[in-house]
């Protein structure tokens, strides 16, 4: 019954969710999805993903977008994209509810493309669709009659302006149409830089997903083209981010992966802090950092920020045995080959067995050039890079090991 009722909670209760720290998410696309009628081929996998061990799958935008990939959203309340239909999206989240897994929802909301011009010959109007907006709800400084943004632009389309009551009351109940209508248990805030995390937090309570993340994606401390050690006022600057939406949203851990992808390359003194901590938000607050090694900006065929590519095992080895939320991308579960994909699932069935959750403690061993060691909870280790390492006492058995990396556990 313990069990039972603990299940029951996790599907209605987000404190639970964040308390728990047993999520692992997929990342369900990449920025070529909508050109391969990505519902049908995401319902066909639902049964592996639930085996796999996912808890949340992250879908692209699934309402009316003027782009194909959805990220310049229009009728928020047309079902039907690129991605698929409406009957096919709704074919997929029974699937997912079936297997238990939830659904989590792409939210964009920082930016709208218009359907008619308006103050100042721009395209700041939304008529003839719902949510008819018209130029109160766009910032000044995006061509529209509303107050000036209260976050960074998105160049090139209408801003939303989050400070107008009647902006939020629409995005609510849309919001709520989503959880409940729709089906979507958990939400990712897209452009998080772009409004003030207040508005996020205002969402959440709104609309009460079961687990929610940001993305505040900022640029790391660079001197040229080295990055530096210390990445502390970037972490800060996610940590600021996750306080202003009162705690009840985690954020993608951009730092761990800034810090990640040159440690891979034989910089693995990158891995422990002046405190001897992670240095990514993972070391100060994991219970809010979602960890990952690549999402459909930074790698698929945009590439804007890659993790090297010969190296993602020994990213995914850290991530999956590290405190945070991890996260897989569908690229490297799916597209990369049979032992990728078998290695990831091992990984993720060695945190599940040993309790390794996102609070879970952590000793960082060893982290010079080519080795980077660490105790992870009470019963699991492991090392990645090139180094030979391995812990010292009998009790320690190997759990899996691939290309410079390896696991050990203890009962």
């Amino acid at each position: 019954m313990g069990y039972l009722k603990e299940h029951i909670n996790q599907q209605t209760d987000p404190a639970a969710v964040l308390r728990d720290g047993k999520e692992i998410l997929l990342q369900g696309f990449n920025w070529e999805s909508h050109k391969y009628n990505w519902w049908n081929n995401l319902e066909t996998k639902v049964p592996d993903i639930a085996k796999s061990g996912f808890t949340s799958v992250w879908l692209p935008p699934p309402y009316h977008s003027f782009s194909p990939e959805g990220y310049t959203p229009q009728n928020l309340y047309s079902l039907n994209t690129k991605y698929g239909s409406e009957r096919q999206l709704k074919a997929l989240l029974q699937k997912m509810k079936q297997y238990r897994v939830r659904a989590m929802a792409d939210i964009v909301i920082n930016h709208r493309t218009g359907t008619t011009q308006g103050h100042g010959g721009s395209y700041n109007r939304f008529d003839g669709i719902p949510l008819a907006w018209d130029e109160r709800a766009v910032t000044s400084c995006t061509g529209g009659l509303g107050n000036r943004s209260t976050g960074a632009v998105f160049q090139g389309f209408p801003n939303i302006d989050h400070t107008q009551d009647f902006v939020r009351k629409d995005i609510i109940n849309w919001l709520r149409w989503l959880r409940y209508d729709v089906g979507f248990q958990d939400f990712r805030f897209d452009f998080a830089k772009g409004f003030s995390a207040k508005y996020v937090r205002e969402y959440i309570e709104g609309a009460n997903p079961l687990f929610a993340v940001g993305e505040y994606w900022d640029t790391c401390n660079y001197k040229g083209s080295s990055l530096d050690y210390n990445q502390d006022s970037h972490r800060q600057r996610i940590v600021n981010w996750i306080d202003g939406t009162g705690q009840l949203s985690t954020a993608f851990d951009f730092t761990t992966k800034g810090i990640l992808q040159e440690a891979v390359r034989g910089e693995f003194w990158r891995l422990r802090d002046t405190q001897g901590k992670p240095p990514g938000v993972m070391g100060w607050w994991p219970s809010r950092s979602v960890t990952f090694i690549d999402n459909h900006d930074t790698g698929s065929t945009q590439g804007h920020w890659p993790f090297p590519k010969d190296h993602i095992m020994e990213g995914y080895a850290y991530i999956l045995t590290h405190p945070g939320v991890p996260t897989v991308f569908y690229d490297h579960f799916y597209d990369w080959g049979n032992s990728i994909r078998d290695q990831i699932v091992k990984l993720i069935d060695i945190r599940k067995r040993h309790g390794v959750q996102s609070r879970s403690p952590i000793r960082i061993l060893e982290a010079k050039h080519d080795l980077y060691s660490a105790i992870i909870g009470e019963k699991l280790c492991m090392k990645i890079g090139s180094g030979s390492w391995c812990p010292s006492g009998r009790e320690w058995t190997l759990s899996t090991s691939g290309h410079n990396y390896a696991v050990w556990h203890k009962y």
